[in-house]
C-alpha cells in the first residue's frame, strides 16, 4: 500500500473569494471519511451556510416521536 503524504494547501472560497489552508490534518481527515472532493468554501462561510440550512429545516414535532 503506497504511502499517502499530505501537505497544507491554498484554496480559494467559492462564496466570498477568501484564500483559506487546507491543512495537510483535514486533508486526512477528508480522506479517511472518503470524501473525495476539496472544500470549495472557507471555515466561514462553510458555517454560515450549514446554519442557515439548519435553519430551514423543520423540527420534527412531538407526534413524529411516537412508534406506535
Amino acid at each position: 500500500m503506497a504511502m499517502i503524504f499530505y501537505r497544507d494547501m491554498e484554496l480559494i472560497c467559492r462564496s466570498c473569494g477568501a484564500t483559506f489552508i487546507f491543512t495537510a490534518g483535514e486533508q486526512e481527515f477528508y480522506a479517511d471519511k472518503g470524501f473525495l472532493n476539496e472544500p470549495t468554501r472557507c471555515p466561514k462561510c462553510r458555517n454560515r451556510r450549514e446554519a442557515q440550512t439548519a435553519r430551514r429545516r423543520p423540527e420534527p414535532s412531538p407526534e413524529d416521536d411516537n412508534d406506535e
